[in-house]
């Protein structure tokens, strides 16, 4: 049995690790991520430490954060760098209160410190993920179809630019959030896609993730910031939303979009969806309300072979033209290929087989392995199968994929096209 101790510190490293780093850079102007992240591990480590002594505080998150504050004062002093901390940092550190909901309620002010205009829009997400979200590289990697060795190199870039240019996370004067509200939507976007279908780890959903990103969106529709991109974001969020007891079986199994019993759909966060949406309506068309359109006609049709995929196909084509996104353009061919556009669809696929990251994605691999199928090349079928099976380290998405290739009986193997 796990120690209880080492447990609870398990936990909160998973939740508040990076959210921890981040209220470090966003609250004391001298420290440097690389110092922040060193000063986190060390509170956990006393954290272990001592609660095997003295047993785990009611407030554990509040524990850690408090040692964490006082760790890094210690520190400035240690260094002659207390000068560097103003009274109003002083103060505004002192008062933070350190409880679980108190950070979270502070994630939206870290959201908006991350997207400093001095970092490239790419490093303003890729840190906001790392600390904010705390997902792990991998998970980075598997949302903006990086390498995990890209990531690596931007978040070492990104830390050494912080540090030689001083910069600051922290809060914008209010005039300038505005200017950051693009990123911050892109962030909450990302954290729900990565709940919603996790590229790392053991749990394919992560409600938690899912949970986040609806409510550092519903704080800024409550506050001023809030725009008509936001109001179709949080539009996209709820209709994806009500999908969640739909897409596993009793066993835990994976059921796709087509098999999924669309009686186990929530009925209410649907019709919020819808509401979100109506309400989001303006003259300019963002990719949030293209996504979230495209969610309302999968969620309003009755079933998987009535939907209107004539539509959603122009609208993932109209999202390409403003957004080239290599995950778009795999859903657009799914899209086209519904539509009866097969020809075009398998065109687009076998492009994408020669993108770095696409190319090894099991989700590619898979669509072209269910289109074969019903195109009643089985022997083409089972190659792609297979191949997709390989690239995936969920051992649910495994056992999805072998259902099929076992639907499609005993077939000899085939020489698949060369695509790179």
């Amino acid at each position: 049995m796990m120690d209880p101790v080492q447990q609870e510190a398990d936990r909160l490293y998973k939740a508040h690790f990076g959210k921890m780093v981040a209220s470090l850079l966003y609250s004391f102007r001298d420290i440097d991520p690389e110092t922040a992240e060193d000063l986190v591990h060390d509170s956990f480590s006393a954290a272990l430490t001592t609660w095997r002594l003295q047993g785990i505080p009611l407030n554990p998150a509040g524990w850690v954060y408090k040692v964490c504050r006082n760790k890094t004062l210690n520190q400035l002093k240690k260094e002659k760098r207390t000068e560097a901390l103003d009274e109003h940092t002083l103060a505004g550190s002192a008062e933070m209160r350190f409880s679980e909901s108190v950070l979270d309620d502070q994630s939206l002010k870290l959201l908006f410190a991350c997207a400093h205009p001095d970092l490239s829009p790419k490093v303003q997400v890729v840190i906001t993920l790392k600390y904010v979200a705390n997902l792990k590289v991998e998970a980075i990697a598997g949302s903006l179809a990086m390498t995990i060795d890209g990531v690596d190199k931007l978040l070492l870039r990104a830390r050494q630019k912080i540090k030689d240019e001083k910069i600051l996370l922290e809060e914008p004067a209010t005039p300038a959030l505005s200017a950051r509200l693009s990123s911050v939507h892109k962030v909450i976007y990302l954290i729900f896609n990565e709940g919603y279908k996790s590229s790392w780890g053991t749990e394919i959903l992560r409600e938690e993730l899912c949970e986040e990103a609806l409510l550092m969106n519903k704080a800024l529709l409550d506050s001023a910031l809030g725009n008509k991109e936001t109001l179709a974001l949080h539009a996209l969020m709820l209709f994806s939303s009500a999908r969640f007891r739909s897409r596993f079986g009793a066993s835990g199994e994976l059921i796709d979009l087509e098999n999924q019993d669309r009686t186990l759909w929530n009925k209410e966060l649907i019709a919020l969806g819808s509401h979100y949406l109506h309400q989001s309506r303006s003259d300019t068309v963002s990719k949030y309300h293209l996504e979230a359109s495209i969610a309302c006609l999968h969620c309003m049709a009755e079933s998987f072979h009535t939907t209107h995929w004539k539509t959603i196909a122009a609208l993932y084509a109209q999202l390409l033209h403003g957004t080239p996104n290599p995950f778009i353009a795999l859903n657009h061919a799914i899209a086209l290929y519904h539509a009866g556009e097969k020809s075009r669809a398998f065109e687009i696929l076998h492009e994408l087989q020669r993108h770095p990251f696409l190319g090894q994605y099991y989700l590619l691999n898979t669509a072209l392995g269910k289109f074969h199928h019903l195109e009643g090349n089985d022997a083409a079928a089972k190659e792609y199968l297979l191949k997709a099976q390989r690239q995936t380290n969920f051992e649910k998405e495994k056992e999805f994929i072998q259902k099929m290739i076992d639907e499609l009986g005993d077939v000899a193997g085939c020489q698949l096209p060369v695509t790179s």
